[in-house]
């Protein structure tokens, strides 16, 4: 694979996972393998940093300001962590763009007899392509990938106004662990 199309996993995986599982509808139906006119879904690739996924990531919070060394540097990174980061972007081949993207973590645990955790982070739709059910057909992708990858369970936090987004989506507020607590190191 050259260094152009390499991308941050491997995109069978994408391919084996079942949707007839998933409980939500979708009007009109779109799925993995039909995302709508013009678009695809696919793992991050090497190659995206031109394809506008900074600026993607910058409607969902401050990024930074850094080029595409650092972007290739922390990619091969991540990618090194081979079963640990899948993000999941979705393409309108028309423009090229990157619009929508999503990111599994995989944490390697000791409890539940050395289980995997997954969690999701940075789901992000572009603004021009809300209303159109990506964002929720992003978030059933890892969702299905992390139960696909042998995850105990699958994680996220979120802001209490994107709570019922979620639970229409079958995520459940945990009662024991309603408070998410952070330091911040910026």
């Amino acid at each position: 694979m050259t260094k152009e199309i390499e991308e941050l996993y491997d995109r069978s995986l994408l391919e084996q996972l079942d949707f007839s599982s998933v409980q939500s509808s979708y009007n009109p139906k779109i799925n993995i393998e039909n995302p709508g006119n013009n678009l695809k879904i696919r793992p991050l690739r090497i190659s995206d940093y031109e394809a506008g996924y900074m600026q993607l990531l910058s409607q969902l919070t401050e990024v930074g300001e850094y080029g595409k060394e650092k972007f290739i540097e922390t990619f091969a990174l991540m990618k090194h962590h081979k079963g640990m980061y899948y993000i999941t972007v979705i393409e309108d081949v028309a423009s090229g763009q990157v619009i929508g993207s999503g990111t599994l973590f995989i944490e390697q645990k000791f409890i539940h007899n050395c289980a995997l955790r997954g969690r999701l982070e940075d789901i992000v739709v572009n603004s021009e392509y809300r209303g159109k059910q990506l964002g929720k057909l992003i978030v059933h992708t890892l969702t299905l990938l992390s139960k696909h990858l042998n995850c105990y369970k699958v994680s996220l936090d979120c802001k209490d106004s994107n709570r019922p987004f979620y639970e229409s989506l079958g995520y459940k507020k945990e009662e024991s662990n309603s408070n998410f607590m952070q330091i911040r190191f910026d």
